[in-house]
């Protein structure tokens, strides 16, 4: 019986007669009537090849089975079949029956094709809504980036108006000193040139400062590689381990990755503030009794460089963190406070000061959540959705010098940035008091010629 039935499967009948029917179908109505009956002898005599080679296989199995076995199933199941196929022929209704069945047959098929043709009308339809509304979105996305772009240049506008209105004020209060001490020197040579009856005077010529350049421009290069360097050193090191050190206490990735980029703005924001007040303290003190070849600027200039260890580096790292106090962005557990991560806002006041000293100075790019993505500036982070185009926030800042980036910073770009901006802004309320160790630090310093240290290069 396992032959039998190997051979049967093997000879694939069923498979050609499924296949002479499709034919048979598809070919129905182009074809004539002989065509027509050929067609359904041929399929009939398949079927009849099929129905004996089952019939043998039926024998060989019950033969298998013994004498008894399977004589219900016979009486039950092949017994009334094989009456009821027999009373259907010799009744002669077998052809007006098939005759209805292939009308029935016919005109579901027409149905179906008309309700094809339906479904692919609508479908073409739907095809043509989509296709205008991708159009549609693509022109918003487009003005979203115009206006973006607009809203960006906009900003730094301004924060470069503001930057310049500090630097307006700052030359006013230069030229104010720079007034006082002129009148100074002018009563002191006032009362030098009045005469003297123990001595004569003799005309002496003024002495000449050339624009030589002194220690800080002869080192600049080597400062400047240095620094870039450690810069890329705290990314790589001091921030990692801040940045563990945090979600001991915050589970938030992003807010941890938050706080830590707003320390380094805060940091160079406290460290070129000092700078300035540190220089005209300096250029105050030089101008008052200067001379050489040197100009006061690189007089002044190579005094900082060789003492940069008077910078009150803590006086910045407690601006920082009651900058980030005040800061709505980023949030902290009660229980502790931003002081966790000073050793890392030391640093990067240290080589933002140290940076301050360079020809030109170095500084870092001005960054705002939900700013289209530079591929200049930034790495995109890991987490990134890397078809995304606005920055979700910003991991670390890019270094500048004279607004050409030096080393890339790292964002994270997701899609909706924008709208996840906005909708945070809106629902954080945050309200922190400066800690009452930061205060208490702030008002038990003391001024001393001993500061924290000079910054490691």
């Amino acid at each position: 019986m396992a032959d039998s039935l190997r051979r049967l499967v093997s000879a694939e009948s069923c498979r050609l007669l499924q296949e002479k029917l499709e034919n048979w179908y598809r070919d129905y109505e182009i074809n004539t009537c002989d065509q027509n009956l050929n067609r359904c002898c041929e399929i009939i005599e398949m079927n009849s090849v099929i129905q004996g080679q089952l019939f043998t296989i039926l024998n060989e199995t019950s033969r298998e089975g013994g004498h008894y076995a399977g004589v219900e199933t016979i009486k039950t199941r092949l017994l009334p079949w094989l009456g009821t196929c027999f009373s259907c022929a010799t009744s002669g209704g077998l052809f007006e029956s098939g005759l209805s069945f292939i009308q029935d047959s016919v005109e579901k098929e027409r149905q179906l094709r008309q309700l094809a043709t339906s479904q692919t009308f609508q479908l073409q339809e739907l095809q043509e809504e989509l296709t205008s509304t991708r159009l549609e979105l693509n022109h918003v996305q487009q003005d979203l980036k115009d206006s973006r772009a607009r809203e960006e240049d906009s900003l730094r506008k301004l924060d470069r108006w503001n930057d310049y209105e500090q630097q307006i004020q700052m030359l006013r209060d230069e030229i104010s000193i720079l007034d006082a001490q002129k009148s100074v020197l002018q009563s002191r040579l006032a009362r030098s040139r009045s005469p003297s009856p123990r001595r004569s005077r003799s005309p002496s010529p003024l002495p000449l400062r050339s624009c030589s350049p002194g220690r800080a421009r002869r080192t600049n290069a080597s400062r400047h590689a240095c620094l870039v360097a450690r810069f890329g050193d705290i990314y790589a090191h001091e921030r990692l381990d801040a940045e563990t050190l945090l979600r001991t206490y915050i589970t938030d990735k992003e807010m941890v990755q938050r706080i830590i980029y707003t320390a380094a703005v805060e940091s160079f924001q406290a460290a070129k503030m000092a700078y300035r007040q540190f220089k005209m303290r300096v250029r105050k003190t030089l101008s008052l009794g200067h001379t050489g070849l040197e100009s006061l600027e690189d007089t002044v200039l190579d005094y900082m460089v060789r003492h940069e260890d008077l910078y009150d580096v803590q006086a910045s790292v407690n601006e920082v963190i009651r900058s980030m106090n005040m800061n709505p962005k980023i949030s902290f557990p009660p229980e502790v406070d931003f002081i966790v991560i000073s050793s890392l806002i030391r640093e990067l006041c240290c080589v933002a000061f140290s940076m301050q000293t360079l020809i030109p100075p170095l500084d870092i790019a001005f960054g705002m959540d939900g700013e289209l993505f530079s591929e200049t500036k930034y790495h995109r982070s890991l987490d990134s959705d890397f078809t995304a185009a606005l920055v979700a926030y910003h991991v670390w800042p890019a270094l500048m010098e004279n607004d050409v980036v030096i080393v890339k910073g790292e964002a994270v770009t997701k899609r909706g940035a924008l709208w996840s901006r906005r909708s945070r802004s809106r629902s954080r309320n945050r309200s922190r008091s400066v800690s009452p160790l930061l205060s208490h630090l702030s008002r038990s310093r003391s001024p001393s010629p001993l500061r924290s240290g000079s910054p490691r290069h």
